[in-house]
């Protein structure tokens, strides 16, 4: 509570100045300016099972098995709903003077979800990080910001809180990273490290979700991207790579690298005789998820009985359309995701399965939805969210969900 109240206070004091409000305080002394944003978004959903998820349910990303009584009954069926309020945001955006040669920004953003299912309406710390921007000769980030294998630019329009994991992923990793400008083209490279979201693996013994596994490896996750950019167009690639000891402690040491690649692209379609206004946006990502648990998608490792590790990999597509329609208030829109599970069944004999996904042969999900917005701050959105898992016994959830947003 206390840092929630230092947060508040902070932006209370710098959110309203303006560059003109600094410039009656000695720019010189004072080059920055704050600027101080945020929405509230009261968020409804009712499901017809039991789901895998996070936050109460509310980060949702397939329905459980069927579990049967003895009389034969589905505990997991049934419908169930709730409503929370705490993705409700917060963010400090504080623009600084030129330093090194460069344009300095720093960012701070935090919601109530808290870092675990155990804090919710805990103050979280989303994002937090410095950049120093040299313009063609490229810019440098450090501190907390997305994961790398999650693009911004082709983020799902999805309203919930998953953003459509686990299809697409979702994650924020201390790092350190570099984009260089080379004409159209776009390379970053970034060394990332783990907080919220950590590896599984055995600690002590005990098969756990800890930091442990990626810190005790000494390397950090490194990602390498290359992206094409024009105004209507962009298509892209990278390739992950995470290391990690899976068994702590271990006297010999022994690490475990997988890999992780994805294409991903975006396409923006306008009408001239709407100012260029934007008619259809379409974003699509391809992924070869071979371990990206950390990241709230599918995929994983085994242990096996020898005591090496192997990989078990999951195919996955999705795709979003939007329709932003800014000269009216309706905004539609529909995302469609896709996992295939390459090695479904294989490997029985495992001692252990880390990672999330292992007893699905396939999943998918259809998710249209419907933005009514008043053009200016407040919107409201509905959503219909159907998942079909693959087990033995396939499974389906259907979530509806309502949502109010008010951005300031």
């Amino acid at each position: 509570m206390k840092r929630l109240l230092l947060f508040l206070a902070l932006a209370a004091c710098f959110g309203p100045l303006s560059p003109s409000a600094w410039a009656q305080n000695d720019t010189a002394s004072k080059p920055f300016r704050f600027d101080f944003h945020g929405f509230v978004n009261p968020h409804y959903y009712a499901d017809s099972r039991s789901v895998v998820g996070g936050r109460e349910d509310m980060m949702l990303f397939y329905p459980k098995p069927v579990a049967l009584d003895a009389n034969g009954n589905d505990l997991n069926d049934g419908w169930q709903a709730n409503m929370m309020s705490i993705t409700t945001r917060l963010n400090l955006r504080i623009h600084g003077p030129r330093l090194l040669g460069a344009n300095t920004l720093a960012f701070i953003e935090g919601d109530f979800t808290g870092s675990t299912n155990a804090s919710n309406n805990d103050l979280r710390l989303r994002h937090a990080y410095i950049s120093l921007d040299w313009g063609r000769g490229g810019a440098l980030l450090a501190g907390q910001y997305w994961y790398a294998m999650v693009i911004p630019e082709i983020m799902p329009m999805t309203n919930p809180l998953n953003m459509g994991a686990p299809f697409h992923p979702y994650a924020r990793y201390n790092q350190v990273r570099y984009r260089l400008p080379l004409g159209p083209i776009e390379f970053a490279a970034t060394a990332m490290w783990q907080l919220d979201n950590a590896s599984q693996g055995l600690l002590n013994g005990t098969a756990t979700t800890s930091t442990q596994f990626a810190r005790n490896s000494m390397i950090p996750e490194l990602n390498a991207r290359l992206m094409y950019v024009s105004p209507y167009l962009m298509l892209g690639g990278a390739v992950n790579l995470k290391t990690i000891q899976p068994v702590v402690p271990d006297p010999e040491g022994q690490l475990h690298t997988s890999p992780s690649y994805t294409v991903f692209g975006r396409l923006r379609l306008t009408e001239r005789c709407n100012n260029d206004s934007e008619i259809l946006v379409i974003k699509a990502q391809a992924l070869l998820n071979n371990s990206l648990y950390e990241g709230c998608s599918l995929g994983g490792y085994l242990m096996l009985a020898n005591g090496s590790f192997e990989d078990w990999h999951f195919n996955t597509f999705w795709v979003d359309l939007s329709c932003p329609w800014n000269w009216t208030h309706w905004h539609p829109g529909v995302f469609f995701g896709y996992a295939k599970n390459k090695d479904y069944g294989l490997h029985s004999d495992a001692l252990h399965i880390f990672g999330r996904g292992h007893d699905i042969e396939y999943l998918w999900r259809i998710q249209p939805r419907l933005t009514y917005t008043t053009g200016k701050a407040l919107s409201f959105t509905a959503e219909a969210e159907y998942t079909r898992a693959g087990y033995v016994t396939p499974t389906n959830n259907l979530r509806l969900s309502l949502t109010m947003q008010y951005d300031f």
